[in-house]
């Protein structure tokens, strides 16, 4: 196993050295060509030290976590609340503010299920307006629709500027919204959320800020503290974790005030056949049994990016961005769809090629190794918006390269050689 030096600077030596933890990243594919994996957006690739972690853990310390007094039980539990605490300082977050789930959607579906839930003193009810905007995922969209249709509250959303940025000027809060939901980098244009002024308008008029984090918890340092939003929600297998675990963040004393989502084993704090009472958060939250050896594999992806520095991979994404900014802007016929400098700009760049459907262009890059995502990305709102049904997309992390920006680049233009026959 490979160790990445915690002080490197991400140069060409430092970014090979970080890739030789990513034995997937040298596969050739059937094509013949070397893999340049260019999908991170969609789930990320997973270093050694975040599989050697679940397989020690697994062969040597696995029990059930919470429950008995064995030896195995109780390495299990140190091992997911240590998980637990790392994960969240990764994020800015106290230990008992961070709630296990089995991905992002499933904690946005929590908070928008339990706001709902008149059990919960502010609960959103008739005439409550919950706001959210045109560039969200549908997982931070459709949540909202569905608490809106339960509860006779009103769904209204900020419309997006030309570029794919929130247009502040396309909706006045007021007293009657609830709930301001929104992306801290949406998934298709890579534009980074306002989120202090968000936040504040927000507070303005008394409401709860939901933030989706997913697409900048891998690629930016992030602090949930700091940025002062009520709850967040981001997902273990784009920030180089496992699959099948994500996370809710939310402020201590709004945890304890909500309802359960789920119920069962794990959350309980006292249970007759009339009744019961629930545990304090965050374990109210995570009913059954939790999904262990992810927790430990997620942790030890947060120490890995933690010991290269936030800071550096977001330099690094950002040189990568640039170049495929540019070199996109040299083939005839492509669009960005999004924001074509690097100012306030995620990782994600989506693009379509006049004449040549997404599916097509995605093709013409697999066949050389290259792999991005092409359709709607979740975000079938947004491309209607931009008057496309799908686009072309790649995105970056911390083990791409220059060279694989440029064989990104060389494709799209064979694709348009290629279709102009």
């Amino acid at each position: 196993m490979t160790t990445t030096s915690v002080d490197r600077a991400l140069d060409l030596e430092g970014i090979t050295r970080i890739r030789a933890d990513f034995p997937i990243l040298s596969r050739v594919m059937r094509g013949g060509c070397q893999l340049a994996y260019l999908d991170s957006g969609a789930t990320s690739q997973k270093p050694l030290q975040v599989l050697d972690a679940e397989r020690t853990f697994l062969t040597t310390s696995n029990g059930a976590v919470h429950r008995g007094a064995h030896q195995l039980m109780e390495e299990s539990t140190d091992a997911y609340e240590q998980g637990r605490a790392d994960i969240a300082a990764f994020v800015g977050a106290d230990d008992d503010e961070l709630v296990f789930t089995k991905n992002a959607t499933e904690a946005i579906n929590l908070v928008a299920y339990t706001l709902g839930d008149r059990r919960f003193a502010n609960a959103v009810g008739p005439g409550d307006v919950i706001v959210t905007t045109e560039l969200e995922h549908h997982a931070n969209l459709i949540p909202w629709q569905e608490l809106a249709a339960r509860t006779g509250a009103t769904l209204k959303w900020y419309a997006i500027t030309a570029d794919g940025r929130i247009d502040l000027d396309s909706l006045q809060l007021d007293e009657r919204v609830k709930v301001v939901a929104f992306t801290h980098h949406s998934n298709v244009t890579g534009a980074v959320a306002p989120v202090a002024e968000l936040v504040a308008r927000a507070k303005a008029v008394g409401a709860l800020t939901v933030l989706d984090a997913c697409q900048s918890v891998p690629h930016q340092p992030v602090d949930f503290h700091a940025l002062d939003v009520d709850f967040a929600a981001f997902s273990g297998h784009k920030m180089l974790g496992p699959t099948g675990i994500g996370a809710l963040y939310g402020r201590r004393e709004l945890l304890n005030q909500l309802p359960p989502f789920l119920t069962g084993g794990s959350m309980i704090e006292t249970v007759t056949m009339e009744k019961a009472t629930y545990a304090a958060a965050p374990q109210r939250f995570e009913a059954g049994t939790p999904m262990t050896s992810q927790v430990v594999g997620l942790a030890a992806a947060a120490r890995y990016l933690t010991a290269i520095g936030m800071a550096n991979v977001q330099a690094h994404e950002n040189e990568l961005v640039a170049a495929a900014l540019a070199g996109l802007a040299t083939v005839p016929g492509v669009r960005i769809i999004g924001p074509t400098g690097t100012e306030h700009r995620g990782s994600p760049v989506s693009f379509v090629v006049e004449g040549i459907h997404a599916h097509d262009v995605g093709q013409v890059l697999d066949d050389e190794g290259v792999a991005v995502r092409v359709g709607h990305h979740c975000a079938a709102p947004l491309h209607r918006r931009f008057g496309i049904s799908a686009t072309a997309r790649a995105s970056f992390a911390v083990y791409n390269t220059l060279d694989e920006v440029d064989r990104l680049v060389a494709g799209v233009k064979r694709a348009v050689e290629f279709f102009a026959r």
